[in-house]
């Protein structure tokens, strides 16, 4: 048996999208075993999921770089080529990768936009970084260590 999936007949680079965050049953398992430390950890939560056409559309990447709709932070995950998100959107689950992205405004609600916040993706071939090593990196400077 056959299945033939439509996909756009074009590559793209990048492409702008709607950033999803949300829980996911394994990352809640992780964070209340204390494993936030851990590549298991890692593994499920420095992840964007992508829709298959979206995916396709990318080339199939391994891993994709999130930039945040005013260009300032940027993030490399692993992707996830997933039935369950629609086209023109992406999930992260919510963890220190996806805080990265987004926006901190709150638009006086006292929650940033953690559902349909504007963001880029495009393929990389960077290094993803260790929950240890953003927080360096973004939070503490990390230029003194080399990240």
């Amino acid at each position: 048996m056959w299945l033939w999936i439509r996909t756009p007949s074009f590559e793209v680079k990048c492409m702008e999208v709607l950033l999803i965050t949300g829980s996911t049953i394994e990352e809640g398992r992780l964070v209340k075993g204390g494993d936030k430390f851990k590549a298991e950890y890692a593994k499920e939560c420095a992840t964007c999921w992508i829709s298959l056409v979206d995916f396709v559309a990318l080339c199939s990447p391994e891993k994709v770089e999130i930039t945040s709709k005013n260009g300032k932070h940027s993030i490399v995950v692993y992707a996830k080529c997933m039935n369950s998100v629609r086209t023109g959107n992406v999930f992260m689950p919510k963890a220190i990768w996806s805080n990265v992205v987004v926006d901190p405004d709150t638009l006086s609600t006292g929650s940033p936009l953690y559902k349909g916040a504007p963001v880029k993706i495009e393929p990389t071939e960077k290094r993803v970084l260790s929950a240890e090593d953003v927080v360096l990196k973004v939070y503490v400077g990390g230029h003194e260590y080399g990240i």
